[in-house]
């Protein structure tokens, strides 16, 4: 009796559907943006979601073939161009090292500017074969997704999704108009630092007036790279009425990379949810040799540097000068660099093309980290408590170390006036200065103290708007309004119109009344 009991159940548990498991459509930005979303669909798959990922042909890192995912690719977008930005970045060193003029350097400017724009409408030329097909259209559609979840920084997952009615959740620090809460949320100008301004929340007038300016710039591109390319495709594909920034802000959940250990505190919205450090988990053990590295390192400890996936090398001379420094200090160094290997390279620095970021910042014998300023690396420091020297190089990176020396646990060098004495000083400050340790374990606890886990958070929010079909109930509908109206423009132009009507009318009321009186004792006397 009880085998036929096993049998039977076996039998029904093999034909029990999931009921629990959804159909979740990803439509992701390569790069950096990549690794932190596939963290996001690796956790959906273990939760049972069957997860389908949309792949350009030519891209860098979201590989055809995964037991995590399915892939559908296009055929029509050169995707990220890697080799682009690293050239951008050794011209950029290049102008800022010579002192070049200004004309130069706007001239550079403009150049990143363009490439932005051409990446975007090379988007949008995907995009259009995507609506045209109606094969694969009605591929999607017969589907029956439960979500689209993409990163807002590229509008194809926005556009898509609207196009097939599907709720929308986005993987989002940056929209193609910028910081994320710029689009959803009050951002006041004297307390709110523009992105690019590198400034904090505590501004003086003329920080205030700089902040200003670089809002009214950062307009100015938003209009050549996004506006240009994203305006004629909305009003055709959903109609001359619609602002393509609707389709963002229409969005039901918005699971922001950051929270307030790390960004200032500002207004927020009820569908911004804060998951800084989803991608962070505690280390594993490090490969033989490199554990065996490190644990020579003794009592001194062990510095870890890396630039990133966009830099993976420096121009020779300043990768001579960073290898001389760190040649001077009793710490061992584990060093990403693709370069030549520089020529007076200590005995103590360990180059290599790839490192494990995570587990090397958890090990307990790290002592500091160099980084370039990329989101998912200061994240993962304050996960960890490890303070850092900072070598901003572009994008988000020289506002995202300006936050850490702000709060006192990173010292930040200008990689393009960089040398041997200044990195070396700069590196023997943080290692020897306690505060900057001491801080940033601080920042460590605040960011662990919260009652759910950030990547458990994000997927709460994510089912949850699978289950409910969307989360309209926590979205603000204020974005379809005009600026006169979100203002109160038209409000405060009728009130100053009936205090002036008031007025007028009073002062008339009165001088009828004194001419009036006036006449009477006038006529009164004679």
């Amino acid at each position: 009796m009880g085998q036929l009991t096993l049998v039977v159940f076996a039998i029904l548990l093999c034909l029990t559907p999931l009921v629990d498991g959804g159909k979740v459509l990803v439509y992701p930005l390569d790069g950096s943006h990549w690794i932190n979303m596939k963290v996001l669909i690796e956790e959906l798959h273990s939760r049972g979601h069957e997860v389908t990922v949309i792949r350009p042909e030519t891209n860098w890192y979201i590989q055809p073939d995964s037991s995590h995912y399915k892939t559908i690719t296009i055929k029509s977008s050169r995707g990220i161009n890697e080799e682009f930005f690293g050239e951008f970045v050794k011209k950029m060193l290049n102008f800022r090292r010579d002192g070049s003029s200004v004309w130069a350097r706007m001239g550079l400017e403009w150049e990143l500017v363009t490439k932005f724009s051409d990446m975007h409408k090379d988007l949008i030329a995907t995009m259009e074969i995507i609506f045209e097909d109606s094969e694969l259209m009605k591929r999607f559609q017969d589907a029956k997704y439960d979500v689209v979840l993409t990163d807002p920084a590229w509008g194809g997952g926005v556009l898509l999704a609207h196009r097939l009615g599907l709720p929308l959740v986005f993987n989002v620090r940056w929209t193609v108009q910028g910081e994320g809460h710029h689009s959803i949320a009050p951002c006041p100008f004297s307390y709110v630092p523009i992105p690019g301004a590198v400034l904090t929340d505590k501004m003086t007038f003329f920080e205030r007036v700089k902040n200003i300016l670089f809002y009214l710039f950062t307009r100015l591109q938003i209009a050549y790279v996004a506006d240009s390319n994203y305006a004629p495709f909305v009003h055709r594909y959903f109609g001359p009425d619609v602002h393509y920034m609707e389709l963002f802000q229409a969005a039901d959940i918005w699971l922001m990379r950051t929270d307030f250990t790390f960004e200032y505190p500002r207004p927020t919205m009820p569908n911004v949810v804060y998951i800084q450090g989803f991608q962070c988990k505690p280390s594993k053990p490090l490969p033989q040799h490199l554990e065996d590295f490190v644990q020579s390192s003794g009592e001194h400890g062990v510095i870890v540097m890396t630039l990133g996936t966009l830099i993976g090398k420096l121009p020779e001379d300043i990768d001579e000068a960073i290898a001389e420094a760190f040649a001077q200090l009793p710490q061992k160094v584990i060093w990403r660099n693709t370069g030549k290997r520089p020529s007076n390279l200590g005995n103590n620095t360990l180059v290599v093309d790839w490192l494990p970021q995570n587990d090397l910042l958890g090990h307990p014998k790290t002592r500091l980290f160099v980084a370039h300023g990329g989101t998912n690396g200061v994240q993962e420091a304050i996960y960890h408590g490890v303070p850092m020297v900072g070598l901003p190089l572009l994008f988000d990176q020289e506002d995202n170390l300006n936050r850490m020396d702000d709060r006192g646990v990173a010292k930040v060098v200008d990689i393009a006036t960089l040398d041997k004495d200044n990195f070396l000083e700069a590196l023997k400050e943080v290692l020897h200065e306690p505060s900057y340790k001491e801080n940033m374990q601080r920042l460590s606890m605040l960011h662990k103290d919260q009652p759910m886990k950030p990547l458990d958070r994000a997927m709460f929010w994510i089912e949850f708007t699978m289950r409910h079909k969307g989360a309209s109930h926590l979205r603000t509908e204020s974005y379809k309004m005009s600026k006169i109206q979100y203002h109160s423009i038209d409000v405060i132009a009728f009130l100053l119109a009936v205090a002036l009507l008031v007025i007028i009318v009073s002062i008339s009321v009165m001088k009828f009344l004194w001419r009036k009186v006036f006449c009477r004792r006038k006529v009164k006397r004679e």
